[in-house]
């Protein structure tokens, strides 16, 4: 599949546009300002699957991000693969606890959270336990990782403009899709977290965040 089109130099993203974790590296690709080709990847049709995609992600998730012969298939390595190979502007303090509470911010979302309600989850639950059954339950789980969120950033006393201070960082680039798909798809009470609430009012007003909404991205569809 990627052959013929590791020589064109650019990065390629292969992406969904509603995948809060192809969401991710759209915000941080675009925050550190890198120029990268869209390879659409529809989960709905079975796309990752394909043997040809499944060369360059075995766990048949998006994202996938080439880098000449090198492909990254997990949205956290990506982001720290940016983050290393673009550090200006970087997405990790240098202070060690500020670094620290951007991991673990983000991985409540990446491990604690999104993983919980994926498709495959879903699809799941609503045919072992009954249809409709899989929206409960993806309420629960982004309730409970929403309020461990909400408490860790008022215990810490650190959030300001953005979740970790006045500059986006890592745990903003995991929160924004979180909370947007929360709000969008799941209808959650956002009054319950009155932080990040905030946050998300400040994502929307941020260019690269805007850039990466699905529904800007050239495979959403029109009607969206």
């Amino acid at each position: 599949m990627a052959e013929a089109e590791a020589t064109t130099g650019r990065l390629r993203l292969y992406s969904y546009w509603r995948s809060s974790c192809s969401h991710r590296v759209r915000i941080a690709l675009n925050l550190k300002g890198v120029d990268y080709e869209y390879k659409a990847v529809n989960l709905l049709k079975g796309e990752q699957s394909n043997p040809e995609f499944v060369k360059l992600n075995p766990m048949k998730f998006v994202p996938a991000l080439a880098d000449g012969d090198s492909v990254i298939g997990d949205s956290y390595a990506i982001a720290l693969y940016l983050e290393d190979k673009y550090p200006e502007p970087p997405l990790l303090p240098q202070d060690l606890q500020k670094k620290a509470l951007n991991h673990q911010i983000a991985s409540i979302v990446a491990s604690g959270i999104q993983p919980l309600h994926n498709l495959t989850v879903l699809r799941f639950i609503d045919q072992k336990v009954g249809a409709g059954e899989s929206v409960l339950w993806t309420q629960q789980q982004i309730e409970r990782g929403f309020t461990a969120i909400e408490n860790l950033i008022q215990l810490k006393g650190c959030a300001g403009k953005y979740a970790t201070g006045d500059e986006v960082q890592l745990a903003d680039v995991f929160l924004a899709p979180q909370i947007y798909a929360a709000i969008e798809r799941t209808k959650i009470d956002m009054s319950n977290y009155p932080t990040l609430a905030r946050l998300h009012s400040e994502y929307m007003a941020h260019p690269a965040f805007v850039a990466a909404l699905p529904g800007r991205q050239p495979d959403a569809p029109s009607s969206f």
